[in-house]
């Protein structure tokens, strides 16, 4: 018996990867959260298979579930939406299956971040502009951030930002951006439900993101962008595919 998590992409049933949606297809148990999983992932599990909706589940309940499915001999699908790597909760789970001694591989999926890109139609690292993506969220009551890790220090770089789960303190976002160094004209996006049906996408800058974002009642299920590279323009063509290169022999 062996525990799958499953990185089940950012919302479109077909951007689940092949592996995940084979694992998925033939696990007589799947676990996944409710509230952010489409029916259509949904559908891919067995007829037969035992759902569980882990919403409204602690992790107590969620690992009794594992255990009584490897008690079984079934395997399980543990869907997590995006990549389980970020913010799943996924390392909680992971040390109680080690002490149990329960087996589970980890399937990556489309990281939400990756779909908002998409949406926009930008990289997110471009030549002269920003080669590096800090991925990142705020602090709550329940999470604070680690020391070092709060937002004016995080934007003092000038690099990609990329903020997720900071929807709804969007107000409190953008002052401390400023304070690390960004400017209020530095471009932001905005993308809710990636890749969803109701997928929405706001782009403006700093000085007016959390406007539209108030206009457009988006306070959760949604990825913020923040950086020079979503409105670069005239910006050097990289060495990959250069006739300097090609000239060089380096195939």
């Amino acid at each position: 018996m062996t525990v799958y998590f499953i990185g089940a992409g950012p919302g479109a049933a077909d951007l689940m990867t092949v592996r995940g949606q084979r694992l998925l297809s033939r696990c007589r148990v799947c676990l996944y959260a409710g509230s952010i999983m489409p029916d259509a992932l949904l559908a891919l599990c067995p007829s037969d298979a035992k759902v569980i909706d882990t919403g409204p589940l602690t992790l107590d309940q969620i690992v009794t579930e594992l255990t009584d499915a490897d008690a079984a001999g079934q395997d399980v699908a543990r869907l997590h939406s995006g990549d389980p790597s970020l913010y799943s909760a996924l390392a909680e789970q992971c040390r109680r299956l080690d002490a149990l001694g329960i087996g589970y591989e980890i399937v990556p999926g489309v990281p939400a971040f990756a779909a908002a890109a998409a949406a926009l139609k930008r990289e997110l690292t471009v030549p002269g502009v920003a080669q590096t993506v800090t991925l990142t969220r705020v602090a709550t009551l329940s999470t604070p951030m680690p020391p070092g890790e709060d937002l004016p220090a995080l934007a003092h770089s000038g690099a990609t930002l990329v903020l997720h789960l900071a929807a709804a303190q969007i107000a409190a976002v953008v002052p401390q951006l400023l304070e690390g160094g960004y400017r209020p004209e530095t471009p932001a996006a905005v993308v809710a439900f990636a890749s969803w049906p109701q997928q929405t996408v706001l782009r403006g800058t700093l000085s007016d993101i959390t406007g539209q974002m108030h206009d457009a009642n988006i306070t959760k299920t949604a990825v913020i962008i923040v950086g020079d590279v979503l409105a670069a323009e005239g910006f050097t063509d990289s060495y990959l595919y250069s006739a300097a290169r090609r000239g060089r022999g380096l195939h």
